[in-house]
């Protein structure tokens, strides 16, 4: 009995191998070929968005990102492709190109860029590079683009993260480095003050921004709380690390960036 018993399963697993096999490998090589097909899609659509951008295009490749942004992506992608759609919203906004982020101005008789930033609560250099402006110069009845809106900081401490936002929407995600043992304050501030290339007081002593003990980096926003902002820094491999007396320090590239765009009063929120 057990011989003949032992033959009739190895009969049945052979006939369920034979019969199961094959849709497993017909059902691996379908997924394959979808996976294949979609990445060719993946790569199509980037392709596209590539060659709007370089034709100053940048509306449409933005909508192209943002479609392949919801597709299947690995993490590798969602990564490369998230940092294409974060430059290329800085590039909309600093650009010349007009959408529901930004309306004209026609420059009046008397006018200055000072005043017109105050005016809209804008950046001189966002008006400056969004114009293409040479030497600070203006004229009565030039159209200028103005952004339309309000930007808003978002710091994530326990990723270490900036978030820079326009009208609610991430431009913008950046690596920072917060305070150790947990010591940058949260809550909501505003910026109060923008200082180029700020000296750095420590001990009651004034460290010019030339000097290598100037930790501050090439730019300063400071919050409505005393001894408490965002800066560069000199030590970028440090960003990333909670490392800081409680500032928010940023790379000299990202701080000038965020500086460029955000006026005085910015609203900045920081959590745990």
């Amino acid at each position: 009995m057990k011989p003949r018993f032992l033959i009739i399963i190895a009969i049945l697993l052979v006939v369920l191998i034979s019969v199961l096999l094959p849709r497993f490998i017909k059902r691996d090589m379908t997924s394959r070929a979808q996976d294949g097909t979609a990445q060719v899609n993946i790569d199509s659509y980037l392709k596209q968005a590539d060659a709007f951008t370089e034709h100053n295009s940048l509306l449409e490749a933005k909508e192209i990102y943002k479609k392949v942004m919801d597709m299947s992506l690995s993490s590798e992608q969602m990564s490369a492709v998230q940092a294409k759609l974060e430059d290329l919203n800085i590039k909309i906004l600093l650009s010349g190109v007009n959408n529901e982020q930004s309306q004209v101005y026609e420059v009046k008789p008397g006018d200055t860029l000072i005043d017109i930033s105050r005016d809209f609560n804008v950046t001189v250099d966002s008006i400056i590079k969004a114009n293409n402006i040479k030497d600070n110069m203006i004229y009565p009845a030039m159209k200028l683009k103005i952004l339309k809106g309000k930007f808003s900081i978002y710091v994530d401490k326990s990723q270490n993260i900036l978030l820079l936002k326009f009208n609610d929407e991430v431009i913008k995600t950046y690596n920072v480095s917060t305070g150790k043992n947990n010591c940058t304050p949260v809550g909501t501030y505003k910026i109060v003050n923008k200082i180029l290339n700020p000296p750095w007081y420590k001990d009651g002593k004034k460290i010019p921004p030339s000097s290598p003990e100037n930790i501050l980096g090439s730019r300063w926003l400071g919050f409505d709380i005393p001894g408490y902002g965002i800066h560069g820094t000199t030590q970028p491999d440090e960003i990333g690390k909670q490392i800081t007396e409680g500032c928010v320090r940023m790379r000299n590239s990202d701080v000038e960036e965020v500086y460029s765009l955000v006026p005085v009063n910015t609203e900045v929120t920081i959590v745990d």
